[in-house]
């Protein structure tokens, strides 16, 4: 059965209550492997917000990677984001990525409405670059191999220039 390693991170309200409630309803979707530390992280891109509260978690899963995502969309919508009215990279009540699926390499463009339907790019077009995507996973799963640059998580943790 499929590996997919998701990230998860929350900046409004109660996040810990909010990361714990969404590794649970994660669950439903196949067997949680595995579950990093909640990380308390600055915001990147949009500064003026915030901390958040980052993890990650590997759950197996006979979910196909499109509908792995739309059920990952629907937990940020039960949880109150709203994708649609929200800034990217703006404040939200939880972020859930699809960061890798087994060692899947895939690239699907957009539907019409971009809110319902995201582009999905996997791996994670730019988890390599984040250390708050990193270093909860390299908690997990630093062995796993990153399928485009074929190194570990924890390879490319360390390759991140310090703070």
């Amino acid at each position: 059965m499929p590996l997919a390693a998701i990230a998860l991170g929350s900046n409004l309200g109660n996040r810990e209550a909010i990361l714990r409630e969404a590794i649970a309803r994660i669950a439903r979707l196949g067997a949680v492997r595995a579950v990093s530390s909640f990380h308390d992280t600055a915001p990147v891109g949009v500064t003026t917000q915030p901390r958040f509260l980052n993890a990650a978690l590997l759950l197996e899963t006979s979910l196909p990677p499109a509908e792995m995502m739309a059920a990952l969309l629907a937990i940020e919508r039960d949880l109150g984001r709203d994708r649609a009215s929200s800034p990217p990279k703006g404040p939200r009540t939880l972020d859930l990525d699809l960061l890798l699926y087994d060692d899947l390499q895939l690239h699907t463009p957009a539907g019409p409405n971009h809110a319902a339907t995201p582009a999905l790019t996997l791996p994670h077009p730019e988890m390599h670059q984040r250390r708050f995507v990193l270093e909860p996973l390299a908690e997990i799963a630093p062995k796993t191999i990153h399928p485009a640059s074929g190194l570990t998580i924890a390879q490319l943790l360390a390759a991140l220039p310090p703070e």
